[in-house]
């Protein structure tokens, strides 16, 4: 499918056709998250809302592979000048 870019203001715009926007599930007032790929090639995608348990689920999957290290407040009362 072939877009036509205009002019919006001080920028470019791009109209996307109702049937795009229904395959997306966007509508008027959502947000898409745009990015440039390798090829430079222009990908939209409809930006998610923030999922708080989603957040803390993917936080101590990272918490997991961080290493455990002594306790700096341990290790503050052991030296000689405490």
């Amino acid at each position: 499918m072939e877009l036509q870019i205009a002019k919006w203001g001080n920028s470019l715009a791009v109209r996307l056709p109702s049937s795009i926007a229904k395959q997306m599930q966007i509508q008027d007032g959502d947000s898409v998250e745009v990015s440039l790929n390798p090829q430079g090639e222009l990908v939209l995608a409809p930006k998610k809302p923030f999922d708080k348990a989603e957040f803390m689920q993917d936080l101590l999957a990272l918490q997991k592979t961080l290493p455990e290290t002594s306790s700096v407040i341990d290790i503050m009362r052991n030296q000689e000048r405490y």
